[in-house]
């Protein structure tokens, strides 16, 4: 029980550490994820990253964009970003926290282009 509780802790942790990364993002235009755009210190996608996370181990469809990087501030205006988590494909668009809603727009082996 114990081992169990230590690797949970440790997977909750590299986790958080994954969601705290301010990597630059270059969106290639070709690609077939889902756009998520995300702030680490956005309390609603802080509340949802863990879901996201694990959704996207699953389904390797979702490109994490954190916008507290001051290089991918360049996609405000291009996707026309107002708030965020903001979760965008060629057909869809939602910005919440709704876990249903985020499972719809992700979806299984998601193959939407971006545009």
């Amino acid at each position: 029980m114990v081992v169990v509780a230590i690797s949970t802790f440790i997977t909750h942790m590299y986790v958080n550490n994954v969601e705290k990364q301010r990597e630059s993002v270059q969106i290639s235009k070709e690609t077939n994820k889902v756009l998520f755009f995300y702030k680490d210190t956005c309390p609603s996608c802080q509340e949802i990253f863990h879901q996201v996370y694990w959704l996207n181990k699953k389904n390797d469809n979702i490109l994490f964009i954190n916008m507290n990087q001051p290089n991918n501030e360049k996609y405000i205006a291009e996707y026309q970003l107002q708030e965020v988590p903001t979760f965008i494909t060629n057909d869809d668009r939602y910005t919440g926290t709704d876990k249903e809603e985020i499972k719809k727009i992700v979806g299984e082996n998601n193959e939407t282009k971006i545009n």
